[in-house]
């Protein structure tokens, strides 16, 4: 891994240390500091010049500050001659502004994927987007990763012979599908209607579920309101019981306490995309990791090699 340096920005150096140490390389340090008027300076403190540069962070609150912070980051580094930067983004928090469902509305999403590139950004790694056209919001190359082996190789460990998967929405089910062929179990998916960020309600599940353990797959879990719904929903039905499984554990407004405290839910599981402070934990939470995996994309591309090739299933 020569001519290589990785840097990270506040939003998630714990996840930027483990894939350093993946790679086998120093996490490089950066200086941040705020002036009286509340504007923030970075200073990249290693050689850029002529290096393959990774800044990693996850846009996750407080999702402005950190996405200024990047976009400072990739400023720095093409105003040290990096002769390429990539942005290493676990988590994109504005996948969902995709598109214009209302009338005189942005679109974050699109937005946001310019500053970035206009920052100076040559190629994006990102994890689980939340919706495929976000991929092509980016005018530079964009390697899509997803964490569905991950969890596939956690929930191995229990006894799936009576298991189904279930996705909280239409949405969802094509990456749901995936993930129960991985497990080789069935899929059924919700029926979802959303009436507001936190009101969402589920009419039917389209699937077998009575009787059955669940396991509940969706990319993200913000405030837990769909999780919540679907439960409800699959305890009318007759489940057996029920896990429930994400890439990104935002876990707002006590979101994580909400769903742990439900009886008949034996298992929360996300992977560490979206750091999540250890006063909030709960004893069902699971916390997978996501470095050996990011390690290896970014090792692939510094080495020309391909990313799809290893995570296509």
């Amino acid at each position: 891994m020569r001519d290589i340096a990785v840097f990270s920005g506040s939003a998630h150096p714990e996840l930027a240390a483990e894939i350093c140490a993946q790679l086998e390389v120093p996490l490089r340090p950066v200086r941040t500091q705020r002036f009286a008027n509340d504007c923030i300076e970075v200073q990249l403190q290693a050689n850029c010049r002529e290096r393959d540069v990774f800044l990693i962070q996850p846009l996750v609150t407080p999702v402005q500050e950190n996405l200024v912070e990047l976009l400072l980051m990739l400023d720095a580094a093409r105003g040290a001659s990096a002769a390429r930067t990539t942005v290493v983004m676990p988590h994109y928090a504005y996948a969902r502004s995709d598109k214009k469902d209302a009338p005189r509305i942005s679109i974050g999403g699109r937005l946001v994927a310019d500053l970035l590139v206009a920052a100076g950004a040559s190629r994006v790694l990102a994890m689980t987007l939340h919706s495929p056209q976000v991929h092509g919001f980016f005018s530079v190359p964009v390697d899509h990763l997803h964490a569905l082996r991950e969890l596939a190789l956690h929930f191995r460990q229990h006894d799936l012979s009576n298991t189904t998967v279930v996705s909280p929405d239409l949405g969802n089910a094509k990456e749901a599908s995936h993930f129960a062929r991985l497990l080789g179990v069935p899929v059924a998916a919700g029926a979802k209607q959303r009436f507001a960020d936190d009101k969402v309600t589920i009419s039917s599940v389209i699937g077998e579920v009575a009787g059955r353990d669940i396991i509940v797959l969706d990319d993200e879990i913000a405030k837990g309101s769909t999780v919540l719904e679907l439960l409800d929903k699959l305890r009318d039905l007759g489940a057996r019981t029920i896990r429930v499984a994400c890439t990104h554990g935002l876990f707002a407004g006590g979101a994580l306490k909400r769903i742990g405290d439900q009886p008949d839910v034996l298992e929360i599981v996300c992977t560490n995309t979206v750091p999540i402070p250890d006063g909030e934990r709960v004893p069902k939470l699971k916390v997978l990791s996501i470095a050996p995996a990011m390690a290896e994309a970014m090792r692939r591309i510094h080495n020309g090699e391909s990313v799809s090739a290893l995570f296509d299933a």
